[in-house]
């Protein structure tokens, strides 16, 4: 959010914070969320790198499209565990997942 906008809602009464905040995350939780969307962003990067469809990186995988599709939303029902595999089948190495998990968003 842009400082001006901020001071605007700020000085009409309004708090404001950020998602772990609205949902009282603990620095842990905040953190592993964080890892978890890295994780699906670059799936979604080395599909869309080797030219794949959802469908073609689910056949990679064993999986389905619509199972593709909630891996690159980071959706709640996706495991980490099915995340580090689908990146691995679409061709990411130790070295690019360490750096996926240790780079910092913010």
């Amino acid at each position: 959010m842009k400082a001006e906008k901020r001071k605007k809602l700020e000085a009409a009464g309004w708090h404001v914070g950020g998602a772990a905040e609205f949902l009282a995350l603990t620095p842990d939780e905040a953190e592993f969320v964080e890892i978890k969307l890295a994780l699906a962003r670059r799936l979604r990067a080395l599909r869309e790198q080797r030219h794949w469809t959802q469908a073609e990186l689910a056949k990679h995988v064993g999986s389905s499209q619509s199972r593709v599709a909630k891996m690159e939303a980071a959706d709640p029902t996706v495991s980490v565990d099915l995340l580090v595999r689908s990146l691995l089948a679409a061709g990411a190495n130790r070295r690019d997942l360490g750096r996926v998990v240790g780079a910092k968003t913010r």
